[in-house]
């Protein structure tokens, strides 16, 4: 459904929206926050007459109130919610017929490329990867009449920028549907369905649900009409998540707002102080004006995020040692939680990549990747500072 709030001058949803998702809303006993339901069969009416819900597989008001409240977020007509950020990749590739052509961009997290992969050696669709940043690749491919083009923007873990708006009318002008990944930035920042886009897919595992204690995904369709084809594939393939899942994930979602401002404030000062680091070649971060697609986040972004990659100036040795003691950053994959993580993108989240994928996306070996928590600033610098020091 779609918000009635409207939004913020930024193009950001209010806050409020986000605070008072499904609060008031059990109609049973007038609970303030919406009681889970773990049944997993609800009673018929009477004979041929279904409810509002018959079986779990198909419908949840758990999964539904968060779907519902996402869908307002990113100013959508509603959407399904997965059992994971991949699942809900996996259901909008439903939406093609066999063998048809999807863009995706050359960088695109490692999980993303390997399922795009394995189903065109299956022969459910093809597949081209292209740098998404380059006009004539994407004409070159635009040209070959794909049926849907998937983004990431900023791009897992280069921080990359798409045009979302400039694109989407591109795929449209071809008759494809234009699919974001909007897990980096959430609704917090950016509403890629406002700009154009068809679809919308996050891994709610990451800054929807924000605590790192749940696996999760959502996918938000534009039209109700798009909305039902998704929901008709969830249920068909059994992808849909589970009722406690969404309610964690919804329950983290009403933070969103001060979660994200706090995140991201800690990430820009970290950004200009790795940027200023003399072991650090590159700092990769929509907030820095020296990052390529500075210009395109102000446009289409209400902020930075609170995620980044940098690359530092060493051997595998010094990488090794940089990464010995890492503090309050903690070595592992994911990011999104209140948490500070730290990632080594070839050998983790992107080890799905062979070397040479690897190298055409421009993942080198001494390229690391932070999701910024919500600990003191000066601690966290602390940390990164002990860190170079091993150096």
């Amino acid at each position: 459904m779609t918000s009635e709030t409207p939004p913020t001058p930024n193009g950001t949803p209010n806050a409020t929206l986000c605070a008072t998702a499904q609060i008031g809303v059990d109609s049973a006993y007038g609970a303030v926050i919406p009681p889970l339901y773990l049944s997993s069969t609800y009673k018929f009416e009477g004979l041929g007459k279904i409810g509002a819900y018959d079986y779990g597989r198909g419908g949840n008001p758990n999964r539904d109130g968060l779907a519902q409240a996402v869908a307002q977020m990113e100013g959508g007509a509603d959407g399904v919610v997965t059992a994971s950020g991949m699942a809900a990749i996996d259901l909008v590739l439903n939406l093609l017929a066999p063998e048809q052509l999807v863009i995706a961009p050359h960088d695109c997290y490692g999980g993303t490329q390997r399922l795009l992969n394995a189903r065109q050696q299956q022969g459910r669709l093809r597949v081209q990867f292209i740098d998404q940043s380059d006009a004539a690749a994407i004409a070159n491919a635009l040209g070959q009449n794909p049926a849907m083009v998937l983004v990431e923007t900023p791009s897992n873990p280069l921080m990359r920028l798409v045009d979302i708006a400039r694109l989407a009318d591109a795929a449209h002008g071809v008759g494809a549907l234009l699919v974001c990944d909007n897990t980096f930035l959430s609704p917090a920042r950016q509403r890629p369905l406002t700009l154009g886009a068809d679809l919308v897919v996050h891994s709610a595992t990451k800054f929807l649900n924000g605590h790192s204690d749940v696996v999760g995904g959502i996918a938000i369709a534009k039209t109700k009409e798009c909305a039902k084809r998704l929901s008709w594939w969830a249920n068909c393939t059994g992808t849909t998540g589970a009722p406690f899942d969404s309610y964690l994930i919804l329950r983290g979602l009403r933070t969103l707002h001060a979660r994200m401002d706090v995140q991201e404030a800690n990430a820009t000062k970290i950004a200009h102080f790795l940027e200023a680091h003399p072991r650090v070649s590159a700092v990769h971060y929509p907030g820095l004006p020296s990052c390529t697609g500075f210009a395109i986040a102000k446009k289409q972004q209400s902020g930075p995020g609170a995620v980044l990659s940098f690359t530092l100036n060493t051997n595998r040795d010094g990488l090794g040692a940089f990464l010995a003691n890492t503090g309050l950053f903690q070595l592992a994959e994911s990011l999104g939680g209140t948490e500070s993580l730290i990632c080594h993108p070839a050998s983790m989240t992107h080890r799905a990549m062979d070397q040479d994928a690897q190298a055409r996306a421009g993942i080198g070996s001494t390229l690391l990747r932070l999701s910024v928590g919500l600990e003191r600033n000066e601690d966290q610098v602390s940390a990164l500072k002990t860190m170079f020091a091993a150096l």
